[in-house]
């Protein structure tokens, strides 16, 4: 994109941190789309010897880290049309600019990671205060410190749990967290206890959060006792499954439905159950 380039070098930047690459498109699905800058901060050699190319190529590093993205919507995205060449233009175009709060704050504070910054460090160590277990970077404690905002924030905000819609969407959020407490060795109800440790951290901001503290503790604290109680009897139900059907390595389509239609067992925490054991599920014949 040459305009963007030139108003780089403009600004001062080196040629030298800028990379420059005709695939650097920005888009999700139909609407509007556009070429994109994506400011990258340099966190140092000891995070990965190899240099900006790592960028270049997309590999995966811990050495540069995007803090900010900015699309220029300039196209109009249509299916089965080829970017750039036969979109349309928008009639009026504008700048998408927007920077990762927790990027910023990993950044600035020096840690290695968006989970080691105080926008989680409270919610963790209440994690580690609770179960008994030492943080050492382990996914379930960034799993259950991430999905509890979420949920809070959403019941905070009027969204509930149920069956459908964004209300299924949220539910799913909390059973993964239930589930990944349960591989900390705790099996009693844990998310509802964290609900004041994310609230302190973002109550100055969002005053809204503390009249609705009560409130929030107490829907979360049902749904996890709920879902406690259909994860072990579903859960019990499918590794006895696993067990005795290892020559196959497929659930049946049968199998997964009576788990989920008779049990209430989520047909998702199927999928990662299999997955953890080498299983695969007969999605068609679950679906059909």
């Amino acid at each position: 994109d040459d305009t963007a380039y030139n108003l780089w070098r403009s600004l001062g930047v080196e040629d030298s941190h800028i990379i420059r690459m005709d695939t650097n498109f920005w888009e999700i699905g139909e609407g509007p789309s556009g070429p994109d800058t994506e400011i990258f901060f340099d966190r140092g050699e000891e995070h990965d010897p190899r240099g900006p190319i790592v960028i270049a190529e997309e590999l995966e590093n811990d050495r540069y880290i995007e803090i900010w993205n900015v699309v220029f919507s300039q196209y109009n995205a249509e299916p089965g049309k080829k970017k750039r060449e036969e979109y349309n233009e928008l009639p009026s175009k504008n700048v998408d600019t927007g920077a990762g709060l927790e990027r910023f704050a990993c950044v600035l504070q020096g840690v290695d990671s968006n989970y080691d910054t105080d926008l989680f460090t409270p919610i963790i160590d209440k994690i580690v205060e609770i179960s008994g277990v030492k943080y050492e970077g382990q996914m379930a404690f960034k799993v259950i410190a991430d999905h509890v905002r979420s949920t809070v924030f959403a019941l905070s905000d009027g969204a509930t749990f149920s069956n459908e819609g964004r209300g299924y969407v949220l539910r799913r959020i909390l059973r993964r967290a239930v589930r990944y407490a349960k591989k900390l060795g705790v099996k009693e109800p844990l998310l509802y206890k964290l609900v004041p440790a994310c609230i302190d951290t973002m109550k100055v901001f969002y005053p809204y959060l503390l009249e609705q503290q009560e409130v929030v503790t107490k829907q979360i604290k049902l749904e996890e006792e709920k879902f406690l109680s259909t994860l072990e009897s579903g859960e019990k139900r499918l590794l006895d499954y696993i067990k005795h059907n290892q020559e196959s390595k497929v659930i049946t389509g049968e199998v997964a439905f009576l788990l989920y239609d008779t049990f209430g067992f989520p047909f998702e925490l199927t999928l990662e159950l299999a997955e953890e054991n080498g299983f695969t599920v007969d999605e068609e014949g679950f679906r059909e």
